[in-house]
């Protein structure tokens, strides 16, 4: 089992291209932890705007009647992913983790891998 600051570094050292990572509440919108980032990318904005990507998308889901769970949602920018991932089971209720990463020097199948591998290890 992890805790958050040593789940938080092993996503930012061991997926390739990632840039920065954060472990949100999204019941609140804030960071429980970052590690990344830098001057011109604020994790702690970029996770309370992600809060309200995953409440948009909960919401549709109930309209529609969906009764599948969000595993992940991906944003795909020109030179970034932006991956969210939905903690399940162990407290992880209400908590995701937010992956930022360099486009051309990630692989994204094996970042989702990862990062779900992270989430089973993490304990909160």
């Amino acid at each position: 089992m992890a805790n958050t600051e040593t789940a938080l570094k092993e996503a930012l050292t061991s997926i390739e291209g990632a840039t920065g990572v954060a472990l949100v509440d999204y019941t609140s919108g804030m960071a429980l932890g970052t590690m990344g980032g830098g001057k011109t990318f604020d994790l702690n904005v970029a996770a309370a705007g992600n809060t309200d990507v995953i409440r948009a998308k909960m919401r549709t889901m109930e309209m529609l009647g969906l009764k599948a769970e969000i595993d992940d949602i991906l944003i795909t920018l020109t030179d970034q992913y932006h991956l969210i991932r939905l903690l399940k089971g162990r407290g992880g209720n209400g908590l995701f983790l937010y992956l930022v990463l360099e486009q051309n020097r990630a692989n994204l199948a094996m970042a989702r891998h990862q990062l779900k591998r992270i989430e089973e290890e993490l304990e909160v």
